[in-house]
């Protein structure tokens, strides 16, 4: 099997343990879903939404930099790889950073290292909107917590659960997850079906792995929450990342469900949430990008003079 092709899988196994775990986060405090089946319904909605539509993925493959050429490959194995270290370093001290930011990081260092054509605009542009993305999460899931304290009881929330489940995997499945397609994508130059559920497989494996330590992280220290909170975080993480695929604009679900946990906590008064974990995470994604793209850079220069 091609280096290019292993490095894909791995980024896709790297991708579950990142965001599997923050993803099922939000409803471990109803049972309502059980793990596993938690885990199968996201792997399915991964492998299933891509075939709908791929904007996403395009706008990592193709409009970041001109992934082309000689030197395209290389460029993507040092950009995936930086942003595995990255992402696995903190994962490993349950931290789940933004792997939007790493592989923009990446893909923009690797690029600029090994002299591809970096679009500076569409670089900008992600970053933009990947900045708003907790804010807006934070806000939509703000509004859910009030609504469903009107329109809802405990038993209903159980109803509301499996909806804002299902909506949140979409959303991903529709956004965050196509950065796994945009890598096949380079390596084998198109994708089908094959490799979306492969890919999702390979997401779901991952997932398992890293499930107890990021769900452990967003579900338990960044707030002292209640099943009202991990449901209004499912809705507004879910609304606000599929609003931004409609637009083709990767963002990062880990980013819109931490600050959906944030705007519920706000809602019912800011003392449950545990602003010290907060602001740990915060500084993580502070820390992805510009870390990631000075990793990739120096190793894609380094390559270039020496070979």
């Amino acid at each position: 099997m091609p280096l290019e092709v292993l490095v894909a899988c791995l980024f896709a196994v790297v991708s579950g343990v990142n965001d599997g775990g923050a993803l099922l986060a939000t409803g471990l405090k109803l049972s309502t879903i059980k793990p596993v089946v938690g885990v199968l319904t996201l792997v399915l909605l991964t492998g299933l939404v891509p075939l709908v539509s791929q904007q996403v993925a395009l706008t990592f493959a193709t409009r970041l930099a001109a992934f082309e050429g000689p030197n395209a490959t290389r460029a993507m194995i040092i950009a995936v790889l930086s942003a595995i270290a990255v992402v696995l370093v903190l994962s490993h001290h349950g931290r789940p950073t933004s792997l939007t930011l790493a592989i923009v990081g990446g893909l923009t260092g690797a690029g600029l290292g090994t002299g591809l054509q970096v679009s500076a605009g569409s670089v900008v542009l992600v970053l933009a909107v990947g900045l708003v993305a907790p804010f807006l999460g934070a806000f939509a899931s703000w509004a859910a917590t009030r609504l469903l304290v009107a329109v809802t009881t405990s038993e209903g929330l159980r109803r509301w659960h499996w909806a804002g489940f299902i909506l949140q995997c979409i959303a991903y499945a529709s956004n965050d997850g196509q950065k796994m397609l945009a890598i096949f994508l380079i390596a084998l130059g198109s994708t089908g079906p094959s490799v979306s559920f492969a890919a999702a497989l390979l997401f779901g494996l991952g997932t398992l792995y890293g499930m107890p330590k990021a769900g452990r992280t967003l579900s338990r220290e960044i707030i002292v929450s209640r099943p009202l909170h991990g449901v209004a975080a499912e809705l507004g993480s879910g609304v606000t990342v599929i609003g931004c695929s409609a637009a083709g604009m990767p963002v990062s679900m880990t980013q819109a469900i931490a600050g959906g946990l944030i705007g519920a906590g706000v809602a019912q008064g800011g003392g449950r949430v545990r602003w010290y974990a907060a602001v740990k995470i915060v500084v993580a994604w502070l820390l992805t990008l510009p870390v990631t793209g000075l990793l990739a850079g120096f190793m894609a220069f380094a390559l270039r003079e020496i070979g």
